[in-house]
């Protein structure tokens, strides 16, 4: 274990603490009798030294957490919980030498691998924080040169915490970014084509977007927890106010996110319903049309001597000619009725009108007909109410 202690001017510490990282070595169980025999003498001293080894570093790693414990005292219970924990956990504490605690584990997202997700160990007082690391990226990034003049400028260690996870968030917004060009690319996709397997990567969205907030969700809670413990420290200081204002920002977009993909999804189920009902429309008129040629072909196909026009050579053609001029009366009747709709003839883009509205064709084919009829001269108010003008009477007379 890397121990670093890093203490700002305003008198607060901060306790790096890096976990060696141990060799995952295999304990198998030692080989038989008979096959120690066949196995070499090297080999056998390997598996030795490799066994060896791990348990050296077992013994290294207890003896350092252990040397914490004697130096930190009361963080002793937190050493022993954070071992080989990678999940979310705050908890509220008090101590008689440290005043209010905050101390547990935070999962975060390192890079733009969803399953890059490392844990972010800490205890927190009001004048020592501690951080414990799996992964030497995060300590790298938070001890840059970049960072390091907004932790010198931090007058707490609460505010420096806040500090350190804004900077965590900055991965945060990276992947969000990604997520909001993936999904305008889905609703660019959607307009352009509504396949039937883009119900597919919606889903994919939304299972991007159930990652996102299951990680958003303990930053919240750390961020409640924290102003419940410090909040005589941190209510005035610019970290919390940034790091709340960041907080609403990222809890918006993720609202907004779930709004849209809500939509697409309604959208997707109108669509689907929609094209059901215009194949049900479709097979019932091809249906409709069809059944007098269906009723003759069964009547001609049957088994029966006396059949009309059977032995005429004119019969089949007389029969064709019915058929077609049935479905045709028919297939009339229905347009007429106005249940074909667009199904037979095409969906046709509709014509925009001058006020951006839609013009169906029955408008289009009213508007024609107003047009064609005369124009009858405009009445005044006199000649609607019976009185004739002064000067009319006076010319007639």
């Amino acid at each position: 274990m890397i121990h670093r202690m890093l203490r700002y001017p305003s008198g607060w510490e901060w306790h790096v603490l890096q976990l060696a990282k141990q060799q995952a070595v295999r304990q198998e169980p030692m080989p038989s009798r008979k096959k120690s025999r066949k196995l070499a003498a090297s080999a056998r001293e390997e598996l030795r030294a490799s066994h060896a080894a791990a348990k050296k570093e077992q013994e290294a790693a207890q003896g350092q957490a252990d040397e914490l414990k004697r130096a930190f005292p009361e963080t002793a219970s937190w050493i022993d919980e954070c071992a080989g924990r990678r999940t979310n956990q705050i908890t509220i504490g008090e101590s008689q030498e440290s005043g209010h605690l905050l101390y547990g584990t935070l999962m975060f997202q390192v890079s733009e691998d969803q399953t890059d997700v490392q844990p972010f160990h800490f205890w927190l007082s009001r004048k020592k924080l501690l951080t414990m690391h799996d992964d030497f990226r995060l300590p790298l990034r938070l001890q840059s040169e970049e960072h390091e003049t907004k932790l010198t400028g931090c007058g707490t260690a609460p505010e420096g915490l806040f500090v350190m996870l804004s900077i965590i968030l900055e991965t945060f917004h990276e992947g969000l970014d990604g997520f909001e060009s993936r999904l305008g690319d889905l609703e660019a996709a959607m307009r352009q084509a509504n396949r039937t397997g883009l119900i597919d990567v919606i889903f994919e969205r939304r299972y991007d977007l159930l990652h996102w907030s299951h990680l958003f969700i303990p930053v919240r809670e750390l961020h409640g927890a924290a102003k419940e413990a410090f909040m005589e420290v941190l209510a005035d200081t610019d970290a919390f106010k940034r790091i709340t204002h960041k907080l609403e920002r990222i809890d918006a977009l993720l609202k907004h996110y779930a709004l849209e993909i809500d939509t697409l999804i309604s959208m997707d189920d109108a669509i689907a319903s929609f094209r059901g009902n215009d194949i049900m429309k479709t097979l019932t008129i091809f249906t409709v049309l069809f059944l007098p040629a269906t009723i003759i072909s069964s009547l001609w196909g049957s088994n029966f001597i006396n059949l009309p026009w059977k032995d005429e050579p004119w019969g089949f053609a007389v029969m064709i000619t019915v058929v077609a001029v049935i479905t045709v009366v028919i297939y009339i009747w229905l347009w007429k009725k106005g249940w074909t709709g667009d199904l037979l003839n095409g969906r046709k883009p509709q014509e925009i009108v001058g006020d951006g509205g839609m013009l169906s064709r029955s408008s289009r084919t009213g508007k024609r007909k107003a047009a064609r009829r005369p124009v009858a001269p405009k009445r005044t108010a006199d000649e609607s109410t019976g009185n004739e003008p002064l000067s009319r009477r006076k010319k007639r007379g």
